[in-house]
């Protein structure tokens, strides 16, 4: 390994391109809101965290890990994935809806949790920072399958390409293997309104970039309303984002752990 250590992926992925944008941030409800209308996920959240209690750590912790992996260094991301692998082994439980017995390491959960995570960061980004070539997005999506699979996902079960990913994604939903559960529920408002220093009408406002890339059947599961002139305003939103943030410099539009990868590749 030399000096001048890339990562896993290096200032030449599509991770690093994409996962730099700070405004990928904005996606996170709907990527939480997302893992846990697996009835699975919820249960796991509810039984194995202190999420209501503080929904801000998780998210924290789950983004720390994530940019560790893509931005890290070898030896730091190798670390962050053999964390996630050991909390992954002791969570398992039943889900109280059903009475079925669940496990974090169940390749299908891990599957979806993976996915939500992938489609909504291209998501937002295509929306609101730049358009992706159809190259530039199964590149992403080969990256973070890479990952995927160390993080115990079965190869065969991983899709190949984005579009068989969404697919999954859209059988499952439309299976009804994932749908929002009366414990999602109960979970949904320590992510939408995880402080009550703010009002919920800011919030709102907060989560709506998550909305406008949630899906409707997700949307619907949580009683989020969705009327067509919050999609239009959102899409004006979306034009002017794209305009703008060319514009801003790297150290407000782009993550520290982006800019200090590229500054460790400098100083090598």
């Amino acid at each position: 390994m030399s000096r001048a250590d890339p990562g896993l992926f290096g200032p030449n992925s599509a991770s690093w391109q994409v996962d730099r944008e700070a405004l990928l941030v904005a996606g996170g409800t709907c990527a939480l809101l997302m893992q846990l209308a697996h009835p699975a996920v919820a249960a796991a959240v509810a039984q194995h965290s202190d999420f209501r209690g503080n929904p801000f750590g998780r998210l924290r912790r789950t983004l720390t890990a994530s940019y560790a992996v893509v931005f890290g260094s070898t030896p730091r991301a190798e670390r962050a994935i053999r964390r996630i692998n050991a909390i992954h082994g002791v969570v398992s439980g039943r889900i109280p809806e059903t009475g079925q017995a669940y496990h974090a390491l169940d390749p299908d959960l891990l599957l979806w949790v993976h996915a939500t995570l992938v489609d909504t960061a291209l998501r937002v980004y295509e929306r609101y920072v730049a358009p992706l070539s159809p190259t530039a997005g199964e590149a992403y999506h080969d990256e973070a399958r890479r990952i995927a699979i160390r993080l115990g996902v079965p190869a065969k079960v991983v899709p190949p390409t984005l579009v068989d990913l969404r697919a999954r994604m859209a059988q499952m939903l439309g299976s009804g293997e994932v749908q929002v559960s009366p414990t999602a529920r109960m979970l949904a408002p320590s992510v939408l309104y995880p402080s009550r220093v703010l009002p919920r009408l800011l919030w709102d406002a907060a989560h709506l970039i998550s909305f406008s890339v949630m899906p409707d059947a997700i949307r619907a599961g949580y009683g989020i309303p969705w009327p067509a002139a919050r999609e239009r305003g959102m899409r004006r939103v979306a034009a002017v984002s794209r305009r703008v943030l060319p514009l801003l410099p790297a150290a407000l539009r782009h993550v520290p752990h982006a800019r200090a990868a590229d500054r460790r590749l400098v100083q090598a």
